[in-house]
């Protein structure tokens, strides 16, 4: 998977593209809100110098192509309301793993339905992947919906060692529908 330039997608109402330091205040807010954090096990951005560091380690996993990472915007508007990521690929770079978040006050618009939407296709049409997993806490009933909306299904007996208390779903390419 080589992939030069970085994907950059335009949906109805939406703009995925990189993250940019510019980005540093709304990353520190969602990796750091009691909201959007509630279900996530992972460690709170205190800093705008910390937000800062994380965009130029993430951005560093893009060019070495361990991840790819985009930041959701709303069209015509420069503000990252969230960020939708393909990461956690197998060896073979068939698998890989979805992980999301947006700013609570975009919850329950379709924004990140639209978004996954996107990042599916890519996966499965660019990407050729053969299977995407997502990895959310049991308790997190609207992204549990989000992923059953998207034909994903719960892998039964399959557990996420770093954090028991997430379930895991998964999609084939087979199951995707455009």
């Amino acid at each position: 998977m080589i992939i030069n330039p970085f994907p950059r997608f335009e949906t109805k109402r939406l703009r995925l593209e990189q993250l940019k330091k510019s980005d540093s205040k709304a990353i520190q807010f969602l990796r750091s809100d009691a909201v959007v954090n509630a279900f996530v096990k992972r460690p709170q951005t205190n800093s705008i110098d910390e937000a800062e560091q994380f965009i130029t380690k993430i951005n560093n996993g893009i060019k070495e192509q361990s991840w790819l990472f985009w930041a959701i915007r709303i069209k015509e508007k420069p503000n990252l309301v969230g960020t939708i990521c393909l990461w956690n690929f197998s060896e073979n770079r068939k698998v890989a793993e979805v992980g999301y978040d947006l700013h609570p006050d975009f919850h329950r618009k379709g924004i990140m339905n639209e978004s996954l939407k996107c990042i599916l296709e890519f996966g499965f049409r660019a990407l050729k992947l053969d299977q995407i997993e997502a990895y959310t806490h049991r308790d997190n009933k609207p992204s549990k919906k989000l992923l059953s909306k998207n034909n994903f299904s719960y892998v039964e007996g399959k557990v996420d060692p770093d954090n028991l208390d997430n379930i895991i779903f998964s999609i084939y390419n087979n199951e995707y529908i455009e």
